[in-house]
């Protein structure tokens, strides 16, 4: 699967060099890994001496290791002022106070009846989720049906997230909403490309560029049944457009599949986008509040790990991490790009 985004990806950009946004030479590559259980639970307490990451097929050394449980803002705190210090740690205003969230529900505007009801039935368990927010979590809400929605900015009100959910049900046409306090997605919002983007993938494209002037790592919780709907060539391109914006925003997936069937043939690619951001895929149509836990469980921490870049032409590198003695599932970007 990765092999045909990155040649998705290769074509597009002999033909359009330097167009893609997510192409940025770095120096240090970071990689957001979640590390959890079979049953979701996060696993704290690692250090670089239990991972093993792999690029290109050639070992490299982790520079740092840090875990961000939940609750806690990705910054390191600012030292306190001599003589004047405050009752609560303060954190650089530049940085979200907890978790970025962003809600991507994926309608069909055809209506089959076995996504309606998927993503229905989603909806009365999205508690599951929802009661496990902590108040540092900033949380948006995004829709594509024809084109891409923003339904909500971040915010930590379950309330807000829970209507904005199911206001994308509807077709209704969202008025833009003005930037909120940072962070703010509608702050960086285009809603120009957003009513243009034509496919999912593009809508893709459009969040993850928009999530990109936001520091520190990012979630996604994808309520959907499938990327690349036609099949098409350019769609594929789509596709490795939006893996690119993606590393650049720093954003795990996490696909939920809606579709009500044991099997459906769109079902690989989310299983595909999960794997290749370092997220978890789902099944959700016989036991919902499971997969909605075990998400929300993964959640709960995750690991920033930081290695030099190694000496190479520019491009899209493979990458895989893996724990090195221990037991436990590493959900972690498979590529990372220069």
């Amino acid at each position: 699967a990765l092999a045909l985004v990155l040649a998705a990806v290769s074509g597009q950009e002999a033909q359009r060099a330097g167009s893609v946004r997510g192409a940025v030479r770095v120096e240090r590559v970071l990689v957001d890994a979640y590390v959890t259980t079979g049953s979701g639970d996060p696993i704290p307490g690692l250090s670089a001496a239990d991972f093993r990451v792999i690029v290109e097929g050639r070992p490299v050394e982790l520079e740092s290791v840090e875990w961000i449980p939940a609750g806690q803002p990705e910054a390191v705190p600012l030292p306190e002022e001599p003589g004047n210090a405050p009752e609560e740690p303060k954190t650089t205003s530049a940085w979200p106070p907890g978790r970025v969230i962003v809600v991507f529900v994926q309608e069909d505007f055809a209506r089959t009846p076995s996504r309606q009801k998927g993503l229905m039935n989603m909806g009365q368990h999205l508690d599951r989720f929802l009661t496990r927010l902590l108040p540092t979590d900033r949380v948006a809400v995004v829709s594509y049906d024809s084109h891409l929605k923003l339904r909500r900015d971040f915010t930590a009100d379950p309330r807000e997230i829970r209507t904005a959910f199911f206001e994308s049900f509807s077709f209704g046409e969202p008025r833009p909403l003005p930037p909120g306090p940072f962070p703010s997605l509608a702050r960086h919002f285009d809603y120009a490309a957003a009513k243009d983007a034509a496919s999912v993938d593009k809508g893709m494209t459009v969040v993850a560029r928009a999530l990109s002037k936001i520091p520190g790592g990012k979630a996604m919780l994808y309520f959907g049944w499938g990327f690349q709907v036609d099949h098409s060539p350019a769609q594929a391109r789509d596709a490795g457009e939006a893996l690119a914006a993606l590393f650049e925003a720093r954003v795990n997936v996490f696909t939920l599949d809606i579709s009500i069937a044991d099997y459906h043939t769109l079902e690989t690619r989310l299983m595909n986008v999960a794997e290749l951001t370092g997220g978890r895929y789902e099944k959700t149509h016989l036991f919902t509040s499971g997969a909605l836990s075990r998400v929300a469980k993964s959640l709960g921490g995750r690991y920033v790990l930081v290695f030099a870049k190694p000496d190479g032409p520019r491009g899209f590198h493979p990458l895989s991490v893996e724990l090195a003695g221990r037991k436990g599932n590493v959900a972690a970007r498979a590529y990372y790009q220069d």
